[in-house]
C-alpha cells in the first residue's frame, strides 16, 4: 500500500494564495452541494446542529464582524474536520467554523465573564497546566479523579461530564526520562548520524511517556540522533475552546523554538495527529499566522508514521521485526485524515510478519479533543462514537490502535480495551525496551 506523502528532503510545499489566506473567504467557493453535511458525524445524531454547510460557508456570508451571532447551533460543531476533507471545491469549512466559534465565545465572555462554562473552557484549554499540577500529586490526583462524587462535583460546577475519559496523571515526565541519560538504555550515536527533532506535545510529556519512549527507541534503532527542542503546548486545546489570543502566543513560542531546526533542514516529527496538524497548517490557516517562519516550520513537520514510511520507501528503515501473531483493530482519527498523507501507519504495520490489522473505517470516535468532555455535548459525542465502540467490543480484541491521544482515552474508556499508538506496536515488533 503506497501512501501519498512528502519527500523529507524537499522543503517545497504549495502555499495558499494571498486571496485565500483568510479562510473565511473560501466560503464563496461553496456551491451548496451538501457533501459536507452528508459526511458530518454530528448531524445524524442530534437536531441541535444543522450541519457544517449551514453554520459554515452559508452563515459566513451573512456574518457582520461588528454584530453578535444569533445562532449558537454553531457551538455544536465538534471540529472533527471531515467537512473540509470531503469538500470538492476547497471550502475550508472546519476553519470557517472554528474562527466563527472563537468570535462568538469572545462575545459571550464579554457579556458574562463568570459563566462556569467559560471557566471550564479555559481549564480544558490548559492541558499542559493540568498535567503539571496533577502530576505533582499524581497518586492523590488519580485517586480523586476516580471517585464518583468528585466527578459529580466537576459536572455540577463546571459542566465537565462525570463520564469523560480523563487520562492518568504521571509524576515522572517524558522529558525527565529523555534527559536522564543514566536512567535509560541508549545505544551510542553513530558518527554523522542524521538528526531528527521530536515535538512530543503535552499528552506524551504529561500523561503518556511510553509513547515518547517508543518513538525515541525506534528512531535511535534506525540510526537517528533524536534531539528534543524546547517547546510548549501546541495551542490546539486553547484554539478549540475559542481562546485564539492564548493559542497564538503558544504558536509564536513554538515557531521560535522550532525554527532553528527547520532552518537546518532537520525534520520535526510529531506523534500526536492533532499536534502535528496544528504545527503543519493550523497556525497559518486558523490562527492566521502567515509568516515565512510559520511556513518554514510547517514544511518540516512530519507525523511519525509518515516519516518512518518515507524512510522505508527510501530503503533506510530497518525491517528486523519479530513476528506478532495477532489481529488488532485500528481506528484512524479524524485529524489524522486531515494530514492528507494516506495511511502510513497501516503501511508500517503491514511490514510486521504475522500481524493482521483490521481498519475499522469509522469516521469519528466522538471525543474530538475536548468536545466530548462537556456535559451538554457528551451524549452527542457518545452517539457519534457508538458504532466504533460496538465494533471493537464485538471483535473480542484486548488491544486496539489509534494515533491520537484523546481518541485513545475515549475508546479505552468506552470499551475497556487497551488502546496504544502505532509506534508502541512497532517497538514491540523490533524487540525494543521502552
Amino acid at each position: 500500500m503506497q501512501s501519498a506523502i512528502r519527500n523529507p528532503q524537499s522543503t517545497i510545499r504549495t502555499t495558499p494564495s494571498t486571496l485565500l489566506e483568510d479562510v473565511k473567504r473560501t466560503a464563496d467557493l461553496c456551491v451548496k452541494c451538501n457533501i459536507c453535511t452528508s459526511a458530518c458525524p454530528v448531524v445524524p445524531v442530534t437536531d441541535l446542529f444543522p450541519g457544517p454547510k449551514y453554520v459554515g460557508p452559508q452563515a459566513q456570508r451573512f456574518r457582520d464582524p461588528g454584530e453578535p451571532s444569533p445562532d449558537h447551533s454553531l457551538d455544536y460543531c465538534s471540529g472533527c474536520g471531515i467537512c473540509t476533507l470531503v469538500c470538492p471545491h476547497g471550502v475550508r469549512v472546519l476553519e470557517i467554523n472554528t474562527v466563527a466559534k472563537a468570535a462568538q465565545r469572545a462575545r459571550d465572555l464579554q457579556r458574562n465573564p463568570v459563566d462556569p462554562h467559560q471557566v471550564r473552557n479555559w481549564l480544558l484549554g490548559r492541558n499542559e497546566l493540568l498535567g503539571q499540577v496533577g502530576g505533582l500529586v499524581a497518586p492523590v490526583a488519580n485517586f480523586a479523579m476516580a471517585l464518583k462524587p468528585v466527578r459529580a462535583v466537576l459536572e455540577g460546577t463546571l459542566g465537565i461530564d462525570r463520564r469523560a475519559p480523563f487520562p492518568t496523571f504521571r509524576f515522572r515526565k517524558f522529558r525527565d526520562w529523555f534527559f536522564g541519560a543514566h536512567q535509560r538504555e541508549k545505544a551510542p550515536t553513530p558518527a554523522g548520524a542524521p538528526k531528527v527533532a521530536y515535538f512530543h506535545g503535552c499528552a506524551t510529556n504529561q500523561y503518556e511517556p511510553e509513547v515518547g519512549r517508543a518513538i525515541v527507541a525506534i528512531l535511535e534503532h534506525n540510526g537517528f540522533e533524536v534531539v528534543l527542542p524546547d517547546q510548549v503546548c501546541c495551542g490546539l486545546p486553547m484554539q478549540s475552546n475559542g481562546d485564539f489570543a492564548s493559542a497564538r502566543r503558544q504558536a509564536y513560542a513554538n515557531i521560535e523554538k522550532l525554527l532553528p531546526y527547520a532552518g537546518q533542514d532537520i525534520p520535526i516529527v510529531v506523534g500526536g495527529a492533532s499536534c502535528g496538524l496544528e504545527l503543519k497548517s493550523d497556525y497559518q490557516e486558523i490562527l492566521g499566522i502567515h509568516t515565512a517562519d510559520a511556513r518554514t516550520v510547517g514544511r518540516h513537520v512530519y507525523d511519525i508514521s509518515e516519516y518512518l514510511w518515507l524512510q522505508h520507501e527510501a530503503g533506510r528503515l530497518k525491517t528486523d521485526f519479530a513476528p506478532l501473531q495477532r489481529t488488532i483493530p485500528y481506528h484512524t482519527a479524524c485529524h489524522q485524515k486531515l494530514h492528507r498523507i494516506g495511511q502510513p501507519a497501516l503501511d508500517l504495520l503491514g511490514l510486521v510478519p504475522g500481524l493482521t490489522i483490521s481498519d475499522l473505517g469509522h469516521d469519528c470516535c466522538g471525543i474530538t479533543g475536548t468536545y466530548g468532555y462537556k456535559h451538554e455535548k457528551y451524549e452527542i459525542a457518545h452517539r457519534v462514537g457508538e458504532p466504533l465502540f460496538d465494533w471493537i467490543s464485538a471483535s473480542g480484541a484486548n488491544l486496539a490502535i489509534c494515533d491520537n491521544e484523546t481518541c485513545r482515552w475515549n475508546i479505552a474508556s468506552q470499551t475497556g480495551v487497551r488502546v496504544v499508538h502505532t509506534v508502541q506496536v512497532l517497538a514491540d515488533a523490533y524487540g525494543l525496551s521502552t
